[in-house]
């Protein structure tokens, strides 16, 4: 009787350097995109996006015809967080940031503060892991999803938390919602006394003792929140937050809203 082979397996490490040596290399690439708003070129590689993703599987299904194939232009997602992507397809791992170098970032669903009108437009710094994460939704990457949503759960503080809230709402995230809501709440309140429990894998959100209670209600990140991502934070039982800071809040929100949707009138009319 044969005996059964037996797969072994080289070094990883030197298999991963030689991948992520090809993400945005031209040599043999198959396939340009151009991408964000900026207009980026990148290359790749088609066989093997379509392996290791259905969202290109599907967009790069026909075979390209004779001469130079024309880019694949992907105008919503920035370059830097389309390279990110592009280095986990061809790694299965991939540097995440908090802050990206790009200069502008694109719409989380939320409200813009600038002449896009209703679209958010993320100001430097750009939150590089919620526009990854955006990218991992939209693209059906399970697995990079799941990091970016535990790296985010890891850095969440008063700057990032309206900004996540609104990716949450946006995209039906409703743990990380529940998350983002939970830590809103616990900053809002008194600093009460900590007690230790012995019970294993419990993760407690609690109060800063040296926090703002209004801290978050004056981040940009609260000001561009959508209605549906503003309704759920209002509707919270446990908010602590002083009613007349709560009632200026809410007419900054609506001032910016109305000044937005001004700009956004503005430029449809040249």
């Amino acid at each position: 009787m044969e005996t059964p082979g037996l797969v072994v397996h080289g070094e990883a490490e030197p298999f991963s350097t030689a991948l992520r040596s090809l993400v945005n290399n031209r040599l043999y690439s198959d396939v340009r995109f151009v991408v964000g708003q900026e207009q980026q070129e990148v290359f790749a590689h088609r066989c093997l996006l379509a392996c290791r993703c259905n969202f290109f599987q599907r967009l790069l299904g026909q075979e390209p015809g004779p001469g130079v194939p024309s880019p694949v232009v992907l105008s919503t997602v920035p370059a830097e967080a389309f390279l990110a992507v592009l280095e986990f397809l061809y790694t299965n791992s991939v540097k995440l940031q908090r802050h990206s170098v790009s200069p502008v970032g694109r719409g989380l669903g939320g409200r813009g503060t600038g002449a896009e009108g209703t679209a958010l437009r993320l100001q430097p710094p750009t939150l590089q892991v919620l526009e990854v994460l955006t990218a991992a939704v939209e693209y059906g990457l399970e697995e990079l999803r799941e990091l970016c949503l535990e790296f985010v759960v890891k850095m969440l503080d008063v700057e990032l938390v309206c900004e996540t809230l609104q990716v949450a709402v946006t995209f039906g995230l409703g743990p990380l919602q529940e998350h983002c809501i939970a830590f809103i709440e616990a900053h809002s309140q008194v600093q009460l006394p900590i007690f230790i429990l012995p019970i294993p894998h419990l993760i407690l959100l609690l109060p800063d003792p040296f926090s703002d209670p209004q801290e978050v209600l004056r981040t940009r990140g609260f000001l561009e929140l959508s209605a549906p991502a503003l309704l759920s934070l209002l509707r919270s039982d446990n908010l602590c937050v002083d009613e007349a800071e709560l009632v200026l809040a809410a007419r900054s929100w609506a001032r910016v809203g109305a000044v937005s949707r001004a700009k956004g009138s503005a430029g449809l009319g040249r």
